[in-house]
């Protein structure tokens, strides 16, 4: 990906960046499609689990000299006792295996000049209408 529209999308060089989704030509990251653990008669069993080329960001931090990005991950999780912790991994990328951002918005589209695209907000179906 061109790391001067990575610049753009992200907000700058070695700025943090909103959350987003970072799309690697990689298997860089393990994901289970369901709860982590199953419980079964008293037995634990494990989720199948599936390797990725998605990293879930809580942030990101373009460093374009060096041609890296740093991809923050903070996951909450209890243990045994209860008590919540929080478990933060730096991932750094190299700029070259970038292939793309993901955004559960359209935030991003300003930032490189162009317009939100008019979506239809729901459809409303009268009755007696044929759908299919």
């Amino acid at each position: 990906m061109n790391a001067g529209l990575l610049q753009q999308l992200l907000g700058g060089n070695r700025t943090w960046s909103p959350p987003c989704v970072v799309i690697l030509d990689a298997e860089a990251a393990v994901k289970t499609p369901g709860p982590d653990t199953i419980m079964s008669g008293g037995l634990k069993n494990y989720a199948p689990r599936y390797s990725t080329g998605r990293i879930d960001a809580d942030s990101c931090c373009l460093l374009r000299e060096e041609s890296a990005l740093l991809v923050i991950q903070q996951q909450a999780f209890k243990d045994s006792t209860g008590e919540t912790c929080l478990k933060q991994t730096l991932t750094i990328v190299d700029l070259e295996h970038v292939v793309g951002l993901e955004y559960n918005h359209f935030r991003p589209l300003e930032a490189i000049g162009i317009p939100a695209p008019l979506l239809a907000e729901g459809h409303e179906y009268r009755p007696g209408t044929l759908v299919g």
